[in-house]
């Protein structure tokens, strides 16, 4: 139908029938902010939206325009889950963390407190946009549609795993020696 108004809530789309529906700023795009999408459109303009809701009551008809296609965040997820590991590619430094990009599809963000478990790295300034960073998924809400990431819980689980296959923390062998004997052992198998 075409746009009859746009107020600071949404568009009111005319339909058949001298009816107005109305589509709620949240409903109209998947990537850009409410007040980003509202800014796509005119008085005027055609639009396709699908229909959510009807209240008789209270004489309402609800729309969607993002509803037409698919949530890019639930295709871009479907194959993460919690705990693994992923390579993301730096989007943003920020004064709080890095914010990635997980492959080609979804962004997340590691929080500064989880660059490393060595406190003086982590400092986001030392990523630059463009790098590629290797980071374990802690956490994937659809609701905000946010991805948490750590590349500290990345390293602990790594350390652990060299401890079990290499030797226990308390058999005297320090860290270097562990990963010394594990990089010796990967060399020679390299030639």
């Amino acid at each position: 139908g075409e746009i009859k108004n746009i107020t600071e809530f949404g568009l009111f789309v005319g339909l058949p029938g001298e009816i107005d529906g109305m589509v709620h700023m949240s409903d109209i795009s998947w990537e850009k902010s409410p007040e980003e999408a509202l800014g796509d459109f005119n008085r005027g303009d055609m639009v396709q939206a699908k229909v959510l809701d009807i209240d008789t009551d209270k004489e309402r008809i609800s729309l969607g325009i993002k509803q037409l296609g698919e949530d890019p965040f639930a295709g871009s997820t479907e194959n993460l889950k919690k705990g693994d590991v992923v390579t993301c590619t730096v989007h943003q430094v920020q004064d709080n963390g890095i914010e990635v990009q997980i492959g080609d599809g979804a962004l997340g963000f590691i929080r500064k407190a989880e660059l490393s478990r060595d406190r003086s790295e982590q400092n986001p300034s030392r990523f630059a946009v463009g790098e590629k960073v290797d980071a374990r998924i802690t956490a994937i809400d659809p609701k905000t549609r946010k991805i948490a990431l750590s590349i500290k819980q990345r390293e602990i689980a790594e350390e652990k795993e060299a401890v079990a296959q290499y030797g226990s923390s308390d058999s005297g062998a320090s860290l270097g020696d562990i990963l010394g004997a594990a990089l010796n052992k990967a060399n020679t198998e390299d030639k």
